[in-house]
This record gives C-alpha cells, sequence and structure tokens, in this order.
C-alpha cells in the first residue's frame, strides 16, 4: 500500500506540473525592392494587397521602421550582423563577402538549437567564400547567391545548399520557370518538415526587383488596367516589358497571395499561434526595368528612392504577426531598424547575441510599452552619402564635403524644409553624432564609391 500511495503521489505532481512551453518559431519575410506606399495598409491605392492587410489588421505596423541601408547587399549585412552600415563588414553593394569573424543571426538561432532555413537573394558570400549560406548557420537553403545573378526571375540555375541546381527549363534563354515560385513551394515545404519548431525561417523574396516580369496567371488581372505610356526595350541586366504597370502590380499582388500562403499553413498546422511572422522590405522603390513608382505613388509622402539616404530609400513598411502576444490591429511609432532584428530574435527565443547596434524590440511588439528600450541614434551610410537620425531630427550630407541638411520628421516627413540655415547649433551637433558612429574601412571609403571586385574566394573556410 506504501508503494501504490507513493506512485499516486508521484503521478498526481507529474500531471499538475505546467507544460513547459515550446521556443517560438520565427519566419522573417523580405520583400525585394518594396515601397514604403506599395500595401494597401501604407496608404496603396491601386494595386491589391489583401493578405498583408490582413496580416496588419490581425498584429502590428510600424509607421517608423528602416532598412539596413538604400540597397541590397548592405542591408542584408545589417539584418545579419546587427551592426550598421558605419561598423559592418559590407556597405554598399559589391562583391565582397562575410568573413569568419562575422557572426550572424542564423548562427546564433542554430546556436539555440533552432532549424535554420533561407530562400531567395542571400547576397552575402558565394560558393567558396567564409560568407556562403552552409558557412554562416543556414541548414536549408534555396536561392541565389549573389545580388547581381538575382536579377533575373528566370535564372538558369540556383544554389541548393552546397551544390549549384540547374533548371533546364530555363536554359538557353528558355523562361518557364519563374523563380519566386520555387521559393514559395521550398518555404511550404521547410515549415511543414519542421512544424515541431523550433526553427527560424528567412525568405528573402526577389519581388518586386527591377525585373519586370510575372506568370500570365497573375498578369491576367492587372494587363490593360491603366494607360502603359512607356515601354521598357530591354537592357543587357532585364527583360523587355511593353506593360511594366500591370507588371509590377501583378508581381506585389503575387508575393502577398503567396504569402497568405505561408499564413494559411501555419494555421493548418496549429502552430500560428508559436510563431512570430514579420514582413519588411529592404529598401526602397526603384525606377530601374520600367518600374513607375510615381504612378503607384510607391513611397507614398517620403522623399526619394533606393540608393538614396533620405527617408523613400530607406523608411520601409514593417508588419508582425504574432496570434495571443501581438495585439491585433495595432500601430507602433517606435522608431526602429534592422539592427533591432538580431537582439529582438535573441529574446524571443532565448538566444545568445553578440553585442551590436541595435536593441530588441520584443516589449514594444508585445505592447509593453514601458519595458522599451530606446535607441538615441540610428545612423547610415552610402558612399559618400551618410544620414543620422536623432528623435525627430534627421540629418543627411550627400558627400564628405557638402553641406548637412537638417530634417524635423516630426512635421516634415517629405524632407522639404532644410532647417540647417536656422539651427547651426542642432547640425554641429548631429554631425559629431555622424563622426562617432562610424569606423573607417578600407574597403568602403566614405570620400568615393567602393570598386565592385571581385573578391579571391576562399576555399574551406
Amino acid at each position: 500500500m506504501k508503494h501504490l500511495a507513493l506512485l499516486i503521489l508521484v503521478t498526481a505532481a507529474f500531471i499538475v506540473q505546467p507544460a513547459v512551453a515550446a521556443k517560438p518559431n520565427i519566419i522573417y519575410i523580405l520583400a525585394d525592392d518594396l515601397g514604403y506606399g506599395d500595401l494597401g495598409s501604407y496608404g496603396q491605392k491601386l494595386i491589391r494587397t489583401p493578405r498583408l492587410d490582413a496580416m496588419a489588421a490581425q498584429g502590428m505596423r510600424f509607421t517608423q521602421h528602416y532598412a539596413g541601408a538604400p540597397s541590397c547587399h548592405p542591408s542584408r549585412c545589417v539584418l545579419f550582423t546587427g551592426l550598421h552600415t558605419g561598423h559592418g563588414r559590407i556597405r554598399a553593394n559589391s562583391d565582397r563577402p562575410l568573413l569568419p569573424e562575422d557572426f550572424t543571426i542564423t548562427q546564433m538561432m542554430k546556436n539555440a538549437g533552432y532549424k535554420t532555413g533561407v530562400v531567395g537573394k542571400w547576397a552575402l558570400g558565394q560558393e567558396e567564400t567564409a560568407g556562403a549560406p552552409w558557412e554562416k548557420g543556414v541548414d536549408e537553403f534555396l536561392g541565389y547567391l549573389d545580388q547581381t545573378h538575382a536579377h533575373t526571375y528566370y535564372p538558369d540555375h540556383l544554389w541548393k545548399n552546397g551544390n549549384r541546381l540547374e533548371i533546364p527549363e530555363n536554359q538557353q534563354g528558355k523562361r518557364a520557370v519563374y523563380s519566386h515560385d520555387l521559393f514559395v513551394d521550398q518555404s511550404l515545404d521547410f515549415i511543414r518538415r519542421h512544424k515541431d519548431g523550433p526553427f527560424f525561417f528567412y525568405a528573402a523574396l526577389t519581388i518586386p526587383h527591377a525585373e519586370m516580369a510575372v506568370p500570365e496567371d497573375s498578369l491576367a488581372e492587372y494587363r490593360g488596367k491603366w494607360p502603359e505610356p512607356k515601354s521598357f526595350p530591354g537592357s543587357k541586366t532585364y527583360c523587355p516589358q511593353d506593360q511594366p504597370r500591370a507588371v509590377r502590380a501583378a508581381m506585389i499582388t503575387r508575393m502577398d497571395r503567396d504569402i497568405g500562403r505561408i499564413l494559411d499553413l501555419l494555421e493548418e498546422l496549429k502552430i500560428a499561434d508559436n510563431t512570430l511572422v514579420i514582413f519588411t522590405s529592404d529598401n526602397g522603390p526603384i525606377t530601374a526595368g520600367g518600374a513607375d513608382p510615381d504612378f503607384f505613388d510607391s513611397n507614398g509622402p517620403l522623399r526619394d528612392l533606393k540608393f538614396k539616404l533620405y527617408e523613400g530609400g530607406i523608411r520601409v513598411p514593417f508588419i508582425a504577426r504574432w496570434p495571443g502576444k501581438i495585439a491585433s490591429g495595432t500601430t507602433s511609432e517606435l522608431v526602429s531598424d534592422f539592427a533591432d532584428m538580431m537582439p529582438t530574435f535573441a529574446e524571443v527565443s532565448g538566444a545568445e547575441a553578440k553585442k551590436g547596434d541595435g536593441r530588441s524590440i520584443l516589449p514594444a511588439l508585445l505592447g509593453k510599452t514601458d519595458g522599451q528600450a530606446k535607441r538615441d541614434v540610428f545612423y547610415w551610410e552610402a558612399a559618400p552619402q551618410q544620414a543620422l537620425r536623432q528623435g525627430d531630427w534627421k540629418a543627411y550630407r550627400a558627400a564628405p564635403n557638402k553641406p548637412i541638411e537638417l530634417y524635423d520628421l516630426s512635421k516634415d516627413i517629405g524632407e522639404a524644409s532644410d532647417l540647417a540655415s536656422k539651427m547651426p547649433e542642432k547640425v554641429a551637433e548631429l554631425e559629431k553624432l555622424m563622426q562617432e558612429s562610424r569606423t573607417d574601412s578600407p574597403e568602403f571609403p566614405l570620400d568615393k564609391k567602393p570598386k565592385n571586385k571581385k573578391p579571391k574566394k576562399e576555399k574551406n573556410v
């Protein structure tokens, strides 16, 4: 009887013990060249984005989130290393890879016991360099290693893990397999196989980058919808296109549809409540390839486009959904940027991050604004430009030998009124912060644009 009573007590104690919460999954979706005003939830009137608008209604929409840089290569470096462009390895578009000492988000998440997957544009190192995905903590990769290769949606090959994946249907000039569709299929497959978690998945989608190309099933919705005053004759880089407005709209709506498929799968697998999903863009919109951002008001109220450090080049949409954790239909005015993602994901997962330039925005996501640490200064450089934000003050300098421009973003989001001549003391203060916010980079000198030389490939790294 004593043994029976002891067994009953032990069993009862085991039953009433609270279950250990599973580590949350994280899905980070990055669009390519999507502007601040390209989504319905950010004011878009012409392009349909119902799934991302619903995601905003189900979660939190940030109004003051910034990309790491105004172009893809350095922006991804900031995201993955947590160091802004005044400190990071890569400060402009180039062929330079990350080095062994550059610790990344995927390495951090893998160290924390997460399965890591990546699709799309990597742009942090080619196949035999230290920056290749499989050298940076990525368990499964499908995509373009180099950002230049990602200029076409119909490549004759991609990279799958460490191997070149031939696409016969696209060889010898044929255009049959749309790379975006492969990335979506791989995303759904990865999530299904790792539904028991925890997993970290980074979908670096290449839509709506500068080649204007989309399958007919998406184009049909927009074909002939608007006048097309300017066809694009084609270039060495991008295909010709006689209806670029319709195609760009169709690309964004296709991306929106496929993000909806990912969200639907989380519900089907009953893991939505344990999965933080974030959607954003790598920089502002562009006019290359026949794109017409002015027609769509793609940068909304912001000044300028990709490659510039005015707001239109770096301020991007940012939507976060985590049912039961992030309150539905909320908006945050917290100023944040890509460097904040590494510490945020570390706090979400319990991972150990290296010290960088960002801070966790998890308190803001969870509605705990009193516990949200503030960042006083945000800094960007894209040689020869510099920009810095302190509070609502934004300083911009086109080159080291140019005067600093000063804007009050609380009253002038479009950066139309330069206040520098009226506030020399504030200009001097921000200029000093610009100097203090960076270290020199021999590869990316501030006084001239970097030469785009291919690095020597490093073997066995």
